[in-house]
């Protein structure tokens, strides 16, 4: 299944209702991103608010996403958010995973203790040792404190389980130095940014993990489709396009900008989970305007 992740995966949001996870509004969604051309799901990631769910709500969110993609016309690969700042609970969760049939996982640098190049190491390889699950390191150091360096990425890379790499340090040269030291063809890239997707794919990316792709996943998909097939010139000016509705997307902290403009365009998103609240009027009204300009109507 690892050779099939590439493309347009998106980073799924969580729908709460009530104080509650929505269930039947999570399955609908992952059936429209199914139904819309999308090339993966990933649930309870940073943009699934995981750090505001229970054990319980986390491993039901991936069961329910799973269940969607088996039972979707067009079966597409769910890569299950499984990383912790403790090793013995991502291992939990990724054996979990495994077990209700994820096809891979996507594992976070562990945050807030800022543990050692050679603690991150030990970590993931801990995992990938009792785990036969493809895993995707998630290397994001704006939220986890932590930057896993190119050469510890390589290191990884070594173990069959670990197949690839969220790259989202903002750091183009981060992504270059992976490329150069993980063979492309054997090691999975993936943008961590939207707005970074085109560039990262330029030095061997294969796709993105998108928040946009909750709102626009055809437009999203159009852009990695055409570095896929070659042609950077299609890519550039779907780049181009997309990149004011990319940056509005992060004008305060993900998701709140991603449901608050999914809620703008009639997708039914439901609630912020605190402590993620609803955005201030000033941001509320820039998103109104970058949809209007982008033509994204409900």
């Amino acid at each position: 299944m690892t050779a099939t992740i590439q493309g347009t995966l998106t980073a799924m949001i969580t729908p709460f209702r009530g104080g509650e996870v929505d269930y039947a509004r999570l399955t609908a969604n992952a059936l429209f991103q199914i139904e819309s051309g999308i090339d993966g799901l990933v649930p309870v990631g940073t943009t699934g608010e995981s750090p505001t769910l229970s054990h319980e709500e986390h491993r039901l969110v991936i069961e329910k996403v799973v269940a969607a993609a088996k039972g979707a016309k067009r079966r597409v690969p769910v890569v299950a958010g499984t990383g912790s700042n403790a090793t013995s609970e991502a291992l939990e969760l990724t054996r979990h995973a495994a077990h209700v049939g994820a096809d891979a996982a996507l594992m976070v640098n562990p945050y807030y203790n800022k543990p050692t190049q050679e603690g991150l190491y030990r970590h993931f390889m801990t995992v990938a040792d009792a785990v036969a699950l493809p895993i995707i390191l998630y290397n994001i150091p704006g939220r986890t404190g932590v930057k896993m360096e190119p050469k510890t990425v390589a290191r990884l890379a070594a173990h069959k389980n670990i197949v690839g790499v969220k790259e989202a340090t903002g750091d183009l040269d981060v992504a270059s130095e992976i490329a150069q030291l993980c063979d492309p063809a054997k090691f999975i890239i993936l943008s961590g940014d939207d707005s970074l997707t085109l560039p990262l794919m330029s030095v061997g990316a294969r796709g993105v993990i998108s928040v946009l792709s909750n709102l626009v996943p055809q437009r999203v998909k159009a852009l990695t489709e055409a570095v896929l097939r070659g042609d950077f010139a299609g890519a550039r000016k779907v780049h181009l396009q997309l990149y004011p509705l990319c940056k509005a997307m992060f004008i305060e902290t993900n998701p709140i900008p991603i449901k608050t403009a999914m809620s703008i365009a009639g997708m039914d998103t439901g609630e912020l989970r605190l402590p993620m609240c609803e955005p201030t009027a000033a941001t509320r009204e820039v998103l109104v305007k970058a949809l209007k300009d982008h033509g994204v109507t409900g």
